[in-house]
């Protein structure tokens, strides 16, 4: 007897193979910028990480820099299997600002997989990046 295909099935497990799991790529975290007039604050949806898995960067006046890395544990007791679309992941994202920032006054703050960064608008140039703590 010839075996039934599903193929939207199909379709789903190429969109897997060629993804590395699942139907998001990932990569590249949405962000909305706003201007509040005397700052720019920058919300970033970064799920499944810890505060400590993240870096946020000032790169120049203009730019920030965001960058999560984690880890998935794996279960010891595991003989094998069944599914693993779990894995190591890696984010990152630049955003670019229309004016520069000031690098004192910044602030960074991680709650509930929501990263929101507030840069304060400053009008001279600095050459210096400035890392950013996540509280």
């Amino acid at each position: 007897m010839a075996r039934r295909t599903d193929p939207f099935g199909d379709i789903e497990d190429l969109i897997d193979v060629m993804t590395g799991g699942g139907l998001d790529p990932g990569g590249t975290p949405p962000v909305d910028v706003a201007d509040t007039g005397d700052a720019f604050v920058v919300v970033a949806d970064l799920p499944g990480y810890e505060a400590s898995d993240l870096n946020v960067t000032l790169s120049d006046p203009t730019t920030l820099s965001l960058a999560a890395e984690r880890e998935v544990e794996t279960v010891a007791e595991a003989d094998r299997y069944v599914t693993r679309e779990r894995q190591r992941q890696a984010v990152s994202r630049r955003v670019g600002l229309p004016e520069p920032v000031a690098e004192d006054g910044t602030s960074a703050a991680y709650e509930d997989g929501v990263l929101t960064v507030t840069l304060p608008k400053r009008s001279t140039d600095s050459e210096e990046g400035t890392d950013i703590p996540v509280n």
